[in-house]
């Protein structure tokens, strides 16, 4: 079992490798628009998970994350090879590559909070100019000491 610290280390050290590979030695057109994310690192540093996201050609081209994953499928080899070479350990782990959902999730959560503040500003259109449906005040004032004292004489 190896220490967390160093699976991390290692993860951080494969991301910043795979990302330079791509960039610099892979010549797959296909991979020009991927950016690795994040990668993971088992505990036993045998298996490398490799984040990455796909930028479109354009803000309203959709990416296209299949050509991306067959470049990274055809590319493993190759990136492993430069993984070993630039890490120095025992055994070199194999590379899963995972589209990552953190672009989906965020665009997704930004159109929940649209729409909530959206919601919002209705409420507060029907709520300027309303009354309240009871009293203005409808909890009961404070008793006066005139008031107990009154009290305590009838009871007594």
């Amino acid at each position: 079992m190896a220490d967390p610290a160093r699976a991390r280390k290692l993860a951080k050290r494969i991301s910043q490798i795979v990302a330079s590979a791509i960039e610099h030695d892979i010549k797959d057109p296909r991979l020009g628009a991927v950016t690795i994310t994040d990668a993971r690192v088992t505990a036993d540093l045998h298996d490398a998970t490799v984040y990455y996201t796909v930028l479109g050609e354009s803000v309203d081209a959709k990416p296209d994350f299949a050509s991306a994953a067959a470049a990274l499928e055809a590319a493993r080899g190759v990136l492993r090879t430069k993984v070993g070479q630039g890490t120095g350990v025992r055994y070199t782990p194999t590379l899963t590559f995972v589209a990552d959902s953190i672009p989906d999730d965020a665009r997704r959560i930004e159109e929940l909070l649209a729409k909530a503040r959206e919601a919002d500003a209705e409420v507060a259109r029907q709520a300027t100019g309303a009354q309240h449906a009871g009293e203005a005040d409808p909890y009961k004032p404070p008793r006066e000491a005139e008031d107990e004292a009154a009290e305590e004489e009838s009871r007594g």
